[in-house]
């Protein structure tokens, strides 16, 4: 113990603290982590005024005046205009995007722990007060992960990442494809019966480019498929825990599933952030297995044992990361104890921080899409041909608009949209939406796809707003080699009647 124990843990810990051969799995857990978090600040900083700002859908400003810390920790409760919140979300741009690229990992390790905790701290403080905007598990699951990494330590010290990290990771991983697994069987009998997947391709919040190919996919496929999902999801988990190689193979099975999903769907960065937790279980020896099958050459030359890494840490952080490893192991008993309970909970935190969460994700499948089809007309009596419509960025409107890859980035309007045509409850959102329509507010009209009426000779802003429901199906493969329509769509009938400005501001209030 050259350094001292003051300095340094050394070998005497052994491997049951290190893990040596698990390098590959720290740099892509911490650059994989950090590319999701440059992802989500971008959000922020381009959705913030429009959804949450002091002119948004949903005010923060009046959210925190009506809540309390205790309902969700936040330094948007002391600072929240528009210039702070964006100012903040651009320094997480900053920083998740040196992590990306290994900077701060280049310093001693708690130069990382602090740029993650900052990370952490920052996008926390933004999902306790993004109220519906905000609900969604994947928020909660990168909160975790970004708390989790930044834990590691650093590669330029040379120091190989804990043991108990590596599991807090994988225990996170398990808790995402059992709980999701767990919530299906326990839900829709869809997923029992296998004919979920019938559905789901066309029923989806967001369907990207090749959904409508998916779903044309022969039905013994789909029941493949959804068979195939009740292996990875109820048992591929309990592999995660097993000896190499068979935890590596098991994290390759949930990456491959993944991305299944990120060709057939638009899920935000959930698949994203589940592929890289996946690739977080393969070990150093089974990258280097794999890389030698693939190039022989890679396998010619002599291995460096266990990459380099010592078997000795900082003191610190090895006190920081048996410290951080209770409070998670403390954290843990609710949500493992949601995972086996008979009303098991769906994308739940069970403390403020979003330290260990509950997960799941389509426990129940829509038969039919429905979507809300939003129009204006500048004409002073508008007939049925005075309407255009407004074309959003990501869900389904115009039939002839193939649906287009957005993920990993994360639409929340489009989503509420989504919400908004299964009958979610909680419309206020919703009537400032109009609002901000008939009063042509920019920054709102920069989350849709187009301004219809920015040329529109009789002014920029329409003189009424109103919003049909329509049903909505792929077309067959017949009518799109026909019309060239990738959707038919049919009116079902009328969720706001034509109203105007004047009306309009008198029902919303003068709240927004």
């Amino acid at each position: 113990m050259a350094d001292g124990w003051p300095g340094r843990a050394e070998t005497w810990l052994g491997s049951w603290f290190w893990a040596p051969d698990y390098d590959v799995a720290r740099e892509v857990l911490q650059r994989g982590t950090a590319a999701v978090l440059v992802v989500a600040f971008v959000v922020v900083v381009r959705q913030w005024r429009p959804l949450l700002g002091e002119h948004g859908l949903l005010p923060v400003g009046v959210f925190v005046a009506r809540t309390s810390w205790r309902d969700g920790p936040s330094v948007l409760r002391r600072w929240c205009s528009d210039r702070f919140v964006v100012g903040m979300a651009w320094c997480g741009v900053v920083l998740a995007g040196l992590l990306v690229v290994g900077v701060p990992q280049r310093g001693p390790w708690w130069v990382t722990t602090l740029a993650f905790l900052l990370l952490w701290a920052a996008y926390l403080s933004v999902v306790n007060v993004g109220q519906r905007l905000y609900g969604f598990g994947w928020e909660s699951l990168l909160c975790e992960v970004t708390f989790l990494v930044g834990w590691l330590g650093s590669s330029g010290g040379g120091v190989a990442p804990p043991v108990l990290v590596l599991l807090a990771a994988r225990w996170c991983l398990f808790r995402v494809e059992l709980g999701a697994g767990l919530i299906k069987i326990r839900g829709d009998r869809v997923w029992r019966d296998l004919t979920a997947l019938d559905y789901h391709h066309e029923t989806q919040p967001l369907p990207g480019p090749f959904s409508w190919h998916a779903h044309h996919l022969p039905r013994w496929w789909h029941r493949v498929e959804v068979a195939g999902n009740h292996v990875t999801q109820l048992v591929v988990p309990f592999a995660l825990f097993a000896p190499q190689p068979v935890a590596s193979v098991a994290g390759g099975v949930v990456v491959l599933t993944q991305a299944w999903l990120l060709v057939t769907g638009n899920f935000a960065w959930l698949n994203w952030l589940t592929v890289v937790l996946g690739l977080g279980v393969v070990s150093d020896g089974a990258w280097a297995a794999v890389g030698s099958w693939l190039v022989p050459a890679l396998g010619s030359g002599e291995r460096v044992p266990d990459g380099g890494a010592d078997l000795g840490g900082p003191a610190a952080l090895v006190v920081a990361v048996l410290g951080v490893s209770a409070l998670l192991l403390a954290l843990s008993v609710r949500p493992a104890r949601n995972l086996v309970a008979r009303r098991q909970l769906m994308n739940a935190s069970f403390e403020p921080f979003r330290l260990v969460n509950a997960y799941g994700a389509f426990g129940s499948v829509s038969r039919r899409r429905d979507e809300v089809v939003i129009e204006g007309s500048t004409a002073r009596s508008p007939g049925p041909d005075d309407w255009v419509e407004y074309a959003f960025r990501g869900k389904p409107g115009d039939v002839h608009r193939r649906p287009p890859q957005v993920a990993p980035y994360h639409l929340r309007l489009d989503w509420q949209m989504w919400f908004l045509a299964l009958g979610s409850p909680g419309t206020r959102w919703f009537e400032v939406l109009l609002l901000r329509l008939l009063e042509a507010d920019r920054p709102t009209l920069r989350l849709l796809a187009a301004d219809p009426f920015a040329d529109d000779p009789a002014g920029p802003a329409p003189r009424w707003v109103r919003a049909r429901v329509f049903r909505y199906r792929y077309t067959t493969r017949d009518e799109r080699r026909r019309s060239g329509d990738w959707w038919v769509r049919e009116e079902r009938g009328t969720l706001v009647d034509p109203i105007d400005l004047a009306r309009l501001r008198r029902l919303v209030g003068p709240e927004a």
